[in-house]
């Protein structure tokens, strides 16, 4: 299928896309994200982040297929156009508990992490 005229754009740095103009920002629960990614074609999205860890975050926590989203430096989004936007979050970890990895490496939790989903529209 032919790239729509506005792509969903997932980023992990809503700075790097907003400019003048008017947006609406809505919190959503990570299932809501889900819906909304798997609703789209593969060739209908733009993903502009690269680090593994929200990769991972996308791929395996939230449970969409793993598709070859395409990553393009988009640097304006365009009036009607939406993007989710990913925030990882890191706090200490309150308990450290040691564990064996699977290569008998011994390893410690340090921190915790957790993400928030933010669908953003272009309005004006």
């Amino acid at each position: 299928m032919a790239r729509s005229k506005y792509p969903l754009l997932l980023l992990d740095n809503l700075m790097t896309v907003i400019n003048e103009g008017e947006y609406k920002f809505t919190t959503m629960t990570l299932e809501e994200t889900k819906a909304i990614i798997d609703m789209h074609d593969e060739d209908d999205i733009i993903k502009l982040f690269s680090g593994y860890e929200l990769k991972q975050v996308v791929f395996n926590y939230l449970g969409v297929e793993s598709r070859n989203f395409s990553y393009e430096p988009v640097t304006d989004m365009i009036v009607g156009q939406d993007a989710i936007v990913f925030k990882l979050y890191r706090t200490p970890s309150e308990s450290q508990p040691v564990i064996t990895t699977e290569h008998g490496v011994m390893a410690k939790k340090i921190e915790n992490v957790y993400v928030t989903c933010q669908y953003v529209s272009r309005l004006k």
